[in-house]
């Protein structure tokens, strides 16, 4: 069976919003359904199709999150030893053309936001960083060129 890392953070922010799809999102949706379909005619009720388009959206939401959450490998980041770069580690790199350090956390891809220093694991710098220790290269091929980034520390 296959599983799904994600950091504790990341899973409780999906179950946050599988309860929140479940409990707000659907419901409010029933009633705008119901409401729309009071109106009349439904071949050409906009409100009535776009309420039906919002239900399958919703609905698709709710099984692949409950998948996700079903075989959900849960790691918590302050376990993870230090050694090497590997899922859930925190690293701080310097970018060996700028000089810039950046810190960040390798994360699943539902938990990627680069805004909020949470990188994915399968994203090519993730890739390239994995499995390396403090003191090493990782070099990966952007858009932009080659780039070359040393890994400054494993938090």
């Amino acid at each position: 069976m296959e599983q799904i890392p994600f950091t504790t953070q990341g899973y409780q922010t999906l179950k946050e919003e599988l309860a929140r799809l479940k409990k707000v999102e659907r419901p409010q949706n029933i009633k705008a359904i119901e409401t729309a379909r009071a109106h009349g005619d439904l071949s050409e009720n906009a409100e009535y199709h776009a309420a039906k388009e919002r239900q399958s959206f919703l609905e698709g939401r709710i099984g692949e999150i409950s998948y996700k959450l079903g075989v959900a490998k849960v790691i918590d980041p302050a376990s993870v030893p230090r050694d090497i770069v590997r899922f859930a580690s925190r690293v701080v790199v310097e970018n060996l053309d700028s000089e810039e350090q950046m810190e960040y956390l390798i994360v699943g891809p539902d938990e990627a936001d680069i805004k909020e220093g949470r990188i994915s694991v399968s994203s090519p710098l993730g890739r390239a960083l994995i499995g390396k220790r403090a003191g090493d290269e990782a070099t990966l091929q952007a858009p932009g060129g080659k780039r070359t980034y040393e890994i400054i520390d494993i938090l």
